[in-house]
């Protein structure tokens, strides 16, 4: 889908959408894999019988998950929000893809480039025994991790840096620039809770600071070493990058007149 205007006889609808990542590959449609987007258009493709495309707020990597992602379609008028959820939701069963809420998209607004902040969530499960309820949603780290020394590493990360050094090979981003406007560590019992924001991330950015400050937690590195690794503009002088499970796209928020109030 482009970015331009809906043809006159349909209207840019914005959807608040959740998923497990859990057996999809990422967000964005391939060919010979299962992807969140393939089963949201398809869906749509159902439900007017014409060829459906999307834009989204951001493209979640296999095994990533999303309690709040944001997208748009263009569909025919004749459907109200309220139908076009229903039926989206029917035609997108049994896959753990749900649509939560419909809008009108306002004018001009795009749910890429009109996002304001992102917000992701990293959970690691730190304890001896493996996960069963969890499974498939957290990273299991058996080791005790220090989260206090966890907490003081990540400030290093915090405003406006060139993230080269936790930017995957792949990225396809022009500029490594980025303002991480929050990075919190935090322990829930037996869970680490890793919560970040920033109005955009790299490419396994999130993922590549998470795994580097389990490198803290462990003792392996000091909580400055952080800001080392920062300073070195080279992914090799991070740590690795942590499994896709843990992390989840929690809500991409927008300014005034956006369609969801989040």
């Amino acid at each position: 889908m482009t970015d331009q205007p809906a043809p006159a006889d349909t209207h840019n609808v914005a959807l608040l959408i959740e998923y497990d990542g859990t057996g999809f590959a990422g967000w964005q449609r391939q060919d010979g894999v299962l992807t969140v987007q393939q089963v949201l258009e398809d869906a749509a493709a159902k439900l007017t019988g014409q060829p459906a495309s999307s834009v989204v707020a951001g493209r979640t990597d296999a095994g990533v998950h999303a309690a709040g992602q944001v997208a748009m379609l263009a569909l025919p008028t004749r459907f109200s929000p309220e139908r076009i959820r229903e039926a989206l939701n029917f035609h997108m069963k049994p896959y753990p893809v749900v649509v939560l809420a419909a809008a009108p998209g306002p004018p001009d607004w795009n749910p890429r480039f009109s996002a304001i902040r992102r917000c992701y969530e990293y959970r690691i499960l730190n304890r001896r025994a493996r996960p069963a309820l969890e499974a498939g949603r957290t990273w299991h780290v058996p080791h005790r991790l220090d989260t206090d020394a966890m907490a003081e590493g990540a400030q290093h990360l915090l405003g406006r840096h060139d993230f080269t050094s936790f930017r995957a090979a792949a990225c396809q981003a022009k500029s490594p620039m980025r303002t991480l406007d929050r990075l919190d560590v935090r322990r829930e019992g037996e869970m680490i809770v890793v919560s970040t924001e920033a109005r955009s991330f790299l490419h396994h950015q999130v993922r590549n600071m998470v795994g580097s400050l389990v490198q803290v937690g462990t003792g392996r590195w000091g909580p400055a070493r952080m800001g080392k690794a920062l300073a070195a503009l080279d992914r090799s002088a991070a740590g690795p990058t942590a499994p896709a499970a843990g992390l989840t796209l929690l809500s991409v928020h927008y300014g005034a007149g956006a369609p969801f109030a989040i």
